[in-house]
C-alpha cells in the first residue's frame, strides 16, 4: 500500500533582483516520480543543493508544487483545506531540535502539536505518555530541554512529531550536529519506531552508515532521483556514487580498494561484520577458498587458533592501558596557548549552576594540527571561547605567547585578530551585502585601509577556493560549503595565527566536507596556521589531525596522537564517543587471529596493512 505518491513534480524557487522583483527562477526538483511504501524505511541522499531537503518540505506540504502533485495518504497537498491533515499523516523533523522545541518542559513541548490539531485534552496526555515512552525520555518529562543533550533533544523533537500520531515521519538531517552516541540514540530510536509502531520513515542524511539497514536508498541529482534501491545495491557502485559528490561507509570503502588491488572480496559489502567475515573465507593468495579447503583459513575453529586469540586479546588490553597513558600526560614543548587551573561555571548563582570546565591545564603548541573531541556537553565548545578570552574563566589563568591575556589592559581586540573563532554555524557570522565586503570586515578593523583590507581579502578568498566570480555575489545566495567559506576566509583575513573551527562541516555533504577540511589542511601546511577543529567526526580528526585532545565532564581526559588515543576505543565509547569504522574493522580481524596493528585509524592505512598480511595474496602465517 501506497503511503506517498509523486507525479512529476517540479519545484522552482523564485530569484528577485536588488530592488525585490522577480528575476528569474532556480529549479530545484525536476519532474520526480516516486512511490513510497506503507511501513517502509526509505534514505534519501544526495549532496548539498541536491533537491533533497526540498522534496522532503513538500511531503507534508510545508513546499506546494510549482508544476506536479503530491500524495500524502489519499490527500493532495496542493488542496488547502485538508493541509492539516497532510501534516498528521506525515510530521517534520528537521536538523536543528532547537528550531523545533518550544515548551518550557519536555512534557509540555510533547503536548503541543496534540494541542495544536485540536486532540482533547483527555487524550493529549495519554499521547505525551506514549510518544516520550517511546523515544526512552519518560524519566526528562519534567526537565528542562535546555538541560538536555544534542541527542535527548532530538528525541524529544521525535516525540513531538510521534504524539500528532503520524502515519509518516520525514527527518531532515535529524544527526548533523550530534555526537556519535547521540547519532546512534536517534537512530536507533528511528528505526524502533518503523519495527514497532509501523511509522514510515524517511530519513535524510550524509552519515552513509546510517542508511545500510534502511529498506531503499534514493539518490538525488540535480533535483533528479538518479539512483534508486537497496543499500547493497547503491554502495555498490562506489565511483558513482562519489560523482554525485557523496561517500560510502568505511567498511564500503575499504572493500572497495582491497577489491581493486585484488582481493576477491563481494560487491556491496556494508558493515565490520560483512568485511571480517569476507576477508576469513579468502585463502593465501587472496582468493575465496575453496569448499573443504582449510589451508591458510582464518583462525576461529581450533585450539591453537583460539590461544592466538587469546594472546592477541591480552596484548590488545595491555596496549589500550599504555595508550591510555600515553595519551593521558603530553609532554610540554614550545606553548602558543597554555591554561593553568581553568575552571568555569555558568549561572554560578542561579539555583541550578554548571560547572562546564574543571581545573583545565593545557597547552596549545605552535604550528600544531588539533583535533578537539568530546560528547555533546563536554565542554569543548566552552573550552575554545576561552582561548581568545570570549569567555573568562571563573577560576584560573590563561596566557597568549607568555602573556597573561586576563590582565587589565591586556588587549583583547589584538588578541581575536590573532586567535580567530569560526562558530559551529558560520553561515550566521556573515552580514554584509556582498561577499567581498564580509571578508574585508575584520582587516578594516585590524586598521587596514580599504584597498590592504580588499588586498587581503582576495588573499584569503584564493586559499579557501572561493573563485574571485562570488566577490559581488552575496553571502545568502551561496550554497552551505561555500558559506562557510566566506565565514572561514573572513577570518584567515586578519591573518590569525591560530584558527580555531567549531564543527564548520556539519551539515555539508562528504564533497564539500572534504574541500573544507583540505583546505584547512593547505592553510596549516603553507601558512603555519595553528588550527583546532572541533568535531564529531571521527575518520575526519583521525585524517587531518595530529594530535587529539578528548574532553568528558569538563575535563581533559585524553591527549595524543590519533594512533594512542584511538587505541582506547573502550574508554572513549564510555565517555559517548567511538573511534573510526576502520579502527573497529582492525581490531575485529586481530580477535579473528589476523596480526594486524591496533593503531589503525584511516583506509589507506588499513588497506596497506591488510594487502601487507595477505603479502598480495598471502595471510599471515598461524603463530604458536
Amino acid at each position: 500500500m501506497k503511503i506517498i505518491k509523486i507525479a512529476k513534480l517540479i519545484h522552482d524557487y523564485i530569484k528577485y533582483n536588488e530592488e525585490g522583483d522577480p528575476d528569474g527562477y532556480n529549479r530545484a526538483i525536476d519532474g520526480v516520480d516516486l512511490e513510497l511504501e506503507k511501513g517502509s524505511f526509505t534514505a534519501i541522499l544526495g549532496h548539498n543543493g541536491s533537491g533533497k531537503s526540498t522534496l522532503a518540505k513538500h511531503l507534508n506540504g510545508i513546499l506546494l508544487p510549482t508544476e506536479g502533485t503530491v500524495w500524502v495518504g489519499e490527500q493532495d497537498t496542493s488542496d488547502e483545506p485538508h493541509i492539516w491533515e497532510v501534516r498528521q499523516k506525515a510530521g517534520m523533523v528537521f536538523q536543528n531540535p532547537d528550531n523545533q522545541i518550544i515548551g518550557n518542559i519536555v512534557e509540555e513541548d510533547v503536548a503541543f502539536g496534540p494541542e495544536n490539531i485540536g486532540v482533547p485534552t483527555k487524550d493529549i496526555w495519554t499521547r505525551v505518555e506514549e510518544s516520550l515512552s517511546a523515544v526512552g525520555m519518560i524519566p526528562y518529562r519534567k526537565k528542562s530541554p535546555n538541560k538536555l543533550s544534542g541527542g535527548q533533544k532530538q528525541r524529544v523533537a521525535i516525540a513531538g512529531v510521534m504524539a500528532m500520531k503520524p502515519e509518516c515521519i520525514i527527518l531532515d538531517e535529524p544527526t548533523a550536529m550530534l555526537d556519535p552516541n547521540g547519532r546512534k540514540e536517534v537512530i536507533k530510536t528511528i528505526h524502533e519506531l518503523n519495527r514497532q509502531e509501523g511509522i514510515t520513515v524517511i530519513l535524510i542524511t550524509h552519515y552513509m552508515e546510517e542508511v545500510i539497514d534502511a529498506d531503499r536508498v534514493i539518490v538525488m541529482d540535480e533535483g533528479k532521483v538518479v539512483m534508486d534501491g537497496t543499500p547493497r545495491e547503491i554502495f555498490s557502485q562506489v565511483e558513482q556514487l562519489k560523482s554525485y559528490r557523496l561517500d560510502v561507509p568505511q567498511a564500503t570503502e575499504l572493500a572497495y580498494e582491497l577489491q581493486q588491488a585484488g582481493l576477491s572480496l563481494p560487491d556491496g559489502i556494508l558493515s565490520t561484520g560483512e568485511l571480517v567475515e569476507a576477508l576469513c573465507d579468502l585463502d593465501r593468495d587472496g582468493t575465496v577458498r575453496q569448499k573443504g579447503h582449510t589451508d591458510g583459513k582464518c583462525a576461529k575453529e581450533t585450539t591453537a587458533s583460539e590461544q592466538r586469540r587469546e594472546t592477541v586479546t591480552d596484548r590488545e588490553n595491555m596496549q589500550q592501558e599504555t595508550a591510555w597513558e600515553a595519551a593521558s600526560t603530553k609532554q610540554s614543548v614550545k606553548d602558543l596557548i597554555r591554561l593553568e587551573h581553568v575552571s568555569y561555571i555558568y549561572d554560578p548563582d542561579s539555583a541550578f549552576p554548571v560547572k562546564a570546565l574543571d581545573d583545565i591545564n593545557l597547552e596549545i603548541h605552535q604550528g600544531e594540527f588539533i583535533g578537539l573531541m568530546g560528547h555533546t556537553g563536554s565542554g569543548k565548545s566552552t573550552l575554545v571561547q576561552h582561548f581568545n578570552c570570549l569567555i573568562r574563566p571563573t577560576e584560573g589563568s590563561i596566557y597568549y605567547k607568555g602573556e597573561n591575556i586576563l590582565a587589565e589592559g591586556y588587549p583583547l581586540k589584538t588578541l581575536r585578530s590573532k586567535v580567530g573563532l569560526v562558530f559551529q554555524y558560520p553561515e550566521h557570522q556573515l552580514f554584509e551585502t556582498d561577499v567581498l565586503s564580509d571578508i574585508c570586515f575584520g582587516p578594516k578593523n585590524q586598521g587596514l585601509t580599504r584597498e590592504e583590507a580588499e588586498e587581503r581579502a582576495r588573499e584569503a578568498m584564493a586559499l579557501v577556493g572561493l573563485k574571485p566570480k562570488y566577490e559581488s555575489r552575496s553571502p545568502f545566495e551561496l550554497s552551505g560549503g561555500q558559506k562557510r567559506r566566506v565565514a572561514i576566509a573572513g577570518v584567515v583575513a586578519m591573518k590569525p595565527e591560530v584558527l580555531i573551527l567549531d564543527e564548520p562541516t556539519a551539515g555539508l555533504d562528504p564533497k564539500g566536507r572534504d574541500e573544507i577540511l583540505n583546505r584547512l589542511k593547505m592553510l596549516h601546511e603553507q601558512k603555519g596556521i595553528t588550527i583546532i577543529l572541533v568535531s564529531h567526526s571521527m575518520e575526519d580528526v583521525a585524517k587531518y589531525a595530529s594530535r587529539l585532545i578528548v574532553m568528558d565532564k569538563g575535563q581533559v581526559q585524553l591527549d595524543g596522537t590519533p594512533r594512542e588515543v584511538f587505541r582506547c576505543y573502550r574508554q572513549l565509547e564510555q565517555m559517548g564517543l567511538a573511534a573510526p569504522q576502520v579502527t573497529y574493522i582492525a581490531h575485529a580481524l586481530r580477535e579473528k587471529g589476523f596480526d594486524m596493528d591496533a593503531g589503525i585509524t584511516t583506509v589507506a592505512e588499513a588497506k596497506q596493512e591488510i594487502l601487507r598480511l595477505f603479502g598480495y595474496g598471502a595471510l599471515p602465517e598461524e603463530t604458536h
